[in-house]
């Protein structure tokens, strides 16, 4: 064999055992970055506390006491804490996952009664016996909405979670009054709906023994201190949620949600205070 010839074989050798050495490179390089990528996508599995979008439906039912003190230029008056019978308030939440660990939280109810309040009163002015005696009529509305921002801390069983955002409030009353003052008599007709904007700040725990069955725990506050209508909303709330299918639950929790609205129109102040307490079901719808 001549020396070309012999060269000619070593440089094929030295190609051959290149080329497998290449092979085995990109094999190693292709399994890691399979292995990287299913690493990754394990990771980015949220926690089984979460799911990317749910629906919630179902009703509050409370068990309401309010009280409304107003001041006018004819005087001021006071209900007094009136509790109600028990009423069931249309209810409706919503969550969605961003990410793994962010998201967006909405809820909704609505607050409606009516009441009547009498009173006859006797006492003196200036040593001079008077008689009061009147009635009032009022119905009574509360439509309340946030929605949220939030931060889920965690990514086990266990996700604790931070929430920023802003709350609507709106207040309508409409008020039929009479009476009488030592044989004079007078009447008043008001009708008023107060509605506003407020920042809201939200926490929350929850977890899951499993993906079909957890408990939670909430707590949210708005708050307003500025302009004619001011106040504040503060509720919290125990429950638990429960997939018997894949994608439809039910869920309950038992909460106590805290209003409190006051307006000042100048001549006219009025402060309204509601506190409902009670369970909450709902139908829940996952995705």
């Amino acid at each position: 064999m001549n020396r070309t010839s012999l060269f000619s074989t070593r440089l094929s050798r030295q190609s051959s055992h290149s080329r497998a050495k290449q092979s085995r490179t990109l094999g190693w390089l292709s399994g890691a970055v399979v292995l990287g990528l299913a690493s990754g996508a394990a990771h980015a599995e949220p926690s089984p506390a979460l799911d990317r979008l749910s629906l919630s439906v179902g009703g509050y039912y409370v068990d309401p006491t309010f009280n409304i003190k107003g001041n006018t230029r004819y005087g001021s008056a006071e209900t007094g804490d009136i509790e109600r019978n028990r009423t069931t308030l249309p209810r409706v939440r919503a969550e969605l996952l961003i990410g793994d660990s962010q998201g967006l939280a909405f809820d909704y109810f609505r607050y409606r009664n009516d009441y009547t309040y009498t009173t006859q009163r006797s006492f003196n002015v200036g040593g001079t016996p008077a008689i009061l005696s009147g009635a009032a009529t009022a119905n009574l509305e509360v439509d309340f909405a946030s929605l949220a921002y939030k931060w889920w801390i965690g990514s086990g069983n266990d996700v604790f979670g931070l929430g920023l955002g802003a709350g609507y409030y709106r207040a309508h009353y409409d008020v039929q009054a009479n009476g009488v003052f030592n044989g004079s008599a007078g009447s008043l007709s008001e009708s008023r709906t107060e509605k506003t904007f407020a920042p809201l700040l939200s926490l929350g725990w929850k977890h899951a023994f499993n993906k079909d069955l957890r408990i939670y725990a909430e707590a949210s506050g708005v708050k307003k201190n500025w302009g004619t209508v001011t106040g504040h909303i503060y509720g919290a709330a125990l429950g638990v949620e429960w997939y018997p299918l894949k994608n439809i639950g039910v869920g309950a929790d038992y909460g106590i949600t805290r209003i409190h609205i006051n307006r000042d129109g100048g001549s006219t102040q009025a402060n309204f205070d509601v506190k409902l307490t009670g369970p909450s079901a709902f139908v829940k719808v996952r995705f």
